[in-house]
């Protein structure tokens, strides 16, 4: 999985967690996102290390949900599958000896840190909890589940 869409990814499977009661094997998962078992038990280790999956092994084992999902944030799962760096793109160079590099990458750095904290304060806003409601309102709107 590639490192911009692990988050997104990751969140698509915890959601689905949060709305079954059995647990998902990683052949499951990997079914889910098209990808491979390996790669996903090693994305998943890091939400297990964060305390947010737990995983059984052997017959009836798999993947479970194991947090409150209001207290987990976008960016606490951003943290445990694909932190710490926000953004994929940066200077090339950290000590520039052209004088327009110099003052391009003063420019970059500046941009990209002012759009990082904006994007991490909205992510810690954000919670699965939060995730989950809007995910049973679009259900109860397209007539896929009855919430009364």
């Amino acid at each position: 999985m590639r490192n911009d869409s692990r988050l997104s990814r990751m969140l698509h499977v915890l959601l689905h967690m949060a709305r079954h009661a059995d647990p998902f094997t990683s052949e499951q998962i990997a079914r889910m996102l098209g990808t491979n078992p390996v790669v996903v038990r090693r994305t998943m280790a890091g939400l297990k290390q964060a305390g947010f999956v737990s995983s059984e092994k052997g017959h009836g084992g798999g993947w479970r949900l194991c947090c409150d999902l209001g207290s987990v944030t976008l960016l606490d799962v951003h943290r445990a599958v694909g932190g710490p760096h926000i953004f994929a793109i940066g200077n090339t160079s950290t000590e520039p000896q052209c004088a327009v590099e110099k003052v391009v990458n003063a420019a970059l750095d500046d941009a990209l840190a002012q759009a990082e904290a904006l994007l991490v304060a909205r992510l810690g806003a954000i919670t699965l909890g939060d995730l989950a409601r809007d995910f049973d309102t679009v259900c109860v709107e397209r007539g896929y589940a009855d919430k009364s």
